[in-house]
């Protein structure tokens, strides 16, 4: 599974790793639209997932590819952008790239049939305004801007894992 986001610097690293401190079977990375390669988490995030729990050790941002977009089972961008960008890179991935908020309101489901579902159900429902898929970008907004990203990231997630649906934790 892999997360999307612009920096790859807050919202794509809290949701990789939160998933992964909720659902520690998963295989969980993360990239970002317009990322370089940077060693090491952003402080900030690394305190607003230490707060939520996760661990931010041995991180190192990188962009988004179409290799890694081919490779992942599910695409999930934390906003329209992100998996249109995804999706242009790797137009095969249509079927298993989604916003996090998209995929949970179609399915809800991280197995095979589920990313299925979700796909076959895209369409069939009216498309909620932008603001109802995307997770706002904390980017230069401050702390308390990225702490309620975190929270809000953490609830969709929980959500995701807790479904009846769902073999996890």
């Amino acid at each position: 599974m892999l997360f999307v986001c612009t920096g790859n610097v807050h919202r794509s690293v809290l949701a990789e790793r939160l998933l992964a401190l909720h659902a520690p079977s998963l295989t969980v990375s993360s990239a970002g639209t317009e990322a370089g390669s940077v060693p090491g988490m952003d402080t900030a995030t690394r305190s607003v997932l230490a707060e939520l729990g996760g661990q931010g050790r041995d991180f190192t941002s990188r962009r988004l590819t179409a290799e890694l977009v081919s490779r992942a089972d599910l695409v999930l961008g934390l906003a329209r952008e992100h998996r249109e960008a995804a999706v242009r890179l790797w137009p095969a991935g249509l079927r298993r790239s989604f916003t996090l908020r998209e995929f949970v309101r179609l399915s809800g489901d991280l197995t095979p049939g589920g990313v299925a579902r979700a796909a076959s159900a895209r369409g069939t429902l009216p498309v909620p305004p932008a603001a109802a898929d995307d997770v706002a970008d904390p980017w230069g907004a401050g702390y308390d801007a990225l702490r309620a990203c975190g929270a809000s990231i953490d609830g969709v997630l929980r959500q995701l894992i807790l479904s009846p649906t769902r073999p996890f934790p």
